[in-house]
């Protein structure tokens, strides 16, 4: 088993493709076959797999779930840190904060549509990090 901690630039609010950036730092480490564990260790960004062709996925995305999980919501007490704060949390909570992907013949084994996306829901936020662990 391996494992490497990942320090992903900054991005903007939205759903970033990221899969090569993911490659790029684990590449040269899989396995012939196995598994790779990412984990986002962040409780208001998520990490998923989606469609990875058509962009306009990403933007259906984000307005759908900016419609389910609405900002300035009477009821919300974690406020503090602003209005994106905590429905970035529920959207956080929602999708998850990992995924896990096979490796075949030494890649990763995703489907012909699929990519792994960083979703980012503060308006604000830093770098964000994942662990990858790579079990073969």
């Amino acid at each position: 088993m391996k494992q490497k901690k990942i320090i992903l630039p900054v991005f903007p609010r939205g759903y970033h493709l990221i899969t090569d950036l993911i490659i790029d730092e684990v590449g040269e480490m899989l396995p012939q076959t196995g598994l790779l564990h990412l984990f986002i260790q962040h409780t208001s960004a998520s990490i998923m797999i989606n469609e990875n062709f058509d962009p306009t996925v990403r933007q259906d995305l984000e307005s759908a779930f900016n419609d389910i999980v609405k900002e300035d919501m009477p009821y919300y007490q974690h406020t503090i840190e602003g209005s994106d704060d905590m429905p970035a949390h529920i959207k956080a909570a929602m999708i998850g904060t990992d995924i896990t992907i096979p490796i075949t013949n030494g890649r990763l084994n995703l489907g012909q549509w699929q990519g792994i996306f960083l979703c980012e829901f503060r308006n604000n936020a830093g770098n964000r990090k994942l662990i990858a662990t790579i079990m073969s």
